[in-house]
């Protein structure tokens, strides 16, 4: 039991959090070696078992990720930019490898990933499951085949709680779109829209956002040309399936070299 890999699960009361504890503690090729949630949250200094409602486990919850890390190989990470730019730091000093599926990193906050990936492997994507990430292959395929009469718009789905817009997948698909049309994302973003707009500008790559609900999470990709549209679409109807991506990363970057990966990497596409 002590050889296998030890992983470390970061905001260990939320929704993500708890799927993959679930999810590790089934697993056969690892084993839980912590559980961090923020200072003052009610969890910490509990037994992790018995917040979750079962059974003591033996591991308490802490607000120290040194101390959880404490000879783990991997943590699990989806929390916010701020605690996940931190924590790159300790766990690249750590030389665990840094599973992470939090969105809404601004540019400055990839940069410092990056600098933390020189010494560690981290593994990073706006969404884990398999399904989104062949979407996002095929996006970018579809987008260097159609020329620029079809215009882009992605709309996504999620649930009320969900604090960030556009999700991390559709930032992700829109990246592949950009690429595949040979366009600057940055520049081809466009925003949902309200009052008065004018016209589509050509080259943009439009986002919509809907919240409601419990909806796990939706995605399209439009690409709408003179009569005819074409749309691709995924949809997750399981939370478990982000977790049990985040577990195969993880275990993927065990004993690989320092550097900043995708899920692509992780999946051979």
């Amino acid at each position: 039991m002590s050889n296998l890999p030890g992983i470390v699960v970061m905001g260990a009361s939320g929704r993500m959090g708890q799927m993959l504890i679930r999810e590790i503690n089934a697993h056969p090729g690892m084993r839980l070696a912590g559980a961090v949630e923020r200072p003052g949250q009610d969890w910490v200094g509990q037994d992790l078992g018995v917040a979750m409602g079962s059974r003591p486990c033996g591991i308490h919850v802490t607000d120290d990720p040194l101390e959880a890390m404490a000879g783990a190989q991997g943590v699990i990470d989806f929390t916010t930019p701020e605690a996940t730019v931190e924590l790159a730091t300790i766990t690249a000093q750590a030389r665990a490898v840094h599973v992470i599926g939090t969105t809404g990193l601004s540019e400055t906050d990839i940069a410092k990933l990056d600098a933390a990936a020189r010494h560690a492997v981290i593994v990073r994507a706006g969404n884990m499951s398999l399904g989104v990430n062949l979407l996002t292959q095929i996006t970018r395929q579809v987008a260097r085949a159609l020329d620029a009469d079809f215009d882009i718009e992605i709309i996504e789905a999620h649930h009320r709680h969900k604090v960030d817009a556009p999700s991390g997948t559709a930032l992700m698909l829109g990246q592949a779109a950009a690429e595949g049309r040979g366009l600057n994302h940055a520049e081809a973003y466009t925003a949902a829209r309200d009052g008065i707009t004018g016209a589509r500008a050509p080259g943009t790559i439009g986002y919509s956002a809907i919240r409601g609900g419990d909806i796990v999470g939706e995605h399209d990709v439009i690409f709408a040309g003179p009569g005819e549209r074409i749309t691709l679409r995924h949809v997750a109807t399981d939370r478990a399936i982000f977790a049990r991506g985040a577990l195969k990363a993880v275990l993927w970057g065990q004993d690989r070299m320092p550097g900043h990966y995708s899920m692509l990497d992780v999946l051979g596409i």
